[in-house]
């Protein structure tokens, strides 16, 4: 028999008693105390309330489904398109994507030059605000090493630099708008994201190539599925070490 800590932290953590979490997924009680005490795997209609109860991920709770079918069939079914570059993702995608945004858009990226010169992303972000989405955006700091040594990689040694100061001087603008949030951040940037709801582009980053050349996966959130999840992790992590900026 194997006590399921995991489970037992992420209740602790979340400030709740078995109990407590029992009555949020509507079972019993002692069905909960048998999961941590007894290591039981519930059904996964259960396991994937629990995940969301306690926002983790479903396969930290219980690593074994991992190698289940239906769990990597979820995640397959994540992915509703993969275009060979961003270049690529229809105009009318992204304007479909922040025109449905209902409540969240979050953006990571360096400079996210198009965003501005084709997307006029302060007016999406202005737009937003008044409809009472909650928008984050980090932006990356230019006077990093991991901002200097991609530039260096892109042979644009001092222009990716350059951007980045234009960029955040235009998001002055918004910053401090109902629900725009926006931080600067230093950390390598492995992929570019771009959260939508739901939706969720992940922008892939190869050694030497600029991030408009480089494939971009759009992926829905599916319950069960990891990747979406996986990647919106990272975001939260970057967002949490970055530095908010002033108007």
């Amino acid at each position: 028999m194997t006590t399921n800590e995991r489970l037992r932290g992420s209740i602790i953590a979340a400030r709740l008693h078995p109990t407590g979490l029992a009555e949020r997924i509507g079972v019993d009680p002692k069905t909960v105390e048998r999961w941590i005490t007894k290591g039981r795997l519930p059904h996964r209609t259960h396991r994937v309330a629990v995940a969301g109860a306690l926002e983790v991920d479903e396969a930290y709770l219980w690593p074994e489904i991992l190698g289940q079918q239906v769990t990597q069939s979820a995640s397959v079914a994540e992915l509703l398109e993969l275009h060979p570059t961003r270049a690529s993702v229809p105009h009318d995608t992204w304007q479909q994507l922040y025109g449905s945004a209902r409540e969240a858009m979050d953006i990571l990226t360096y400079a996210g030059s198009f965003l501005f010169e084709q997307h006029e992303i302060t007016e999406v972000l202005r737009t937003k605000s008044r409809e009472g989405v909650r928008c984050r955006f980090l932006i990356g700091d230019e006077t990093s090493e991991a901002v200097r040594l991609r530039a260096e990689e892109e042979g644009t040694s001092g222009g990716l630099e350059g951007r980045i100061q234009l960029h955040r001087r235009y998001l002055r603008d918004v910053v401090g708008l109902p629900g725009i949030e926006v931080r600067t951040h230093g950390t390598t940037l492995y992929n570019s994201l771009f959260r939508f709801d739901q939706d969720l582009l992940v922008n892939g980053h190869a050694y030497g190539a600029p991030a408009g050349h480089s494939p971009v996966m759009h992926l829905r959130r599916v319950p069960g599925g990891r990747m979406w999840e996986h990647f919106m992790r990272s975001f939260e992590e970057v967002w949490d070490s970055g530095k908010p900026i002033e108007k």
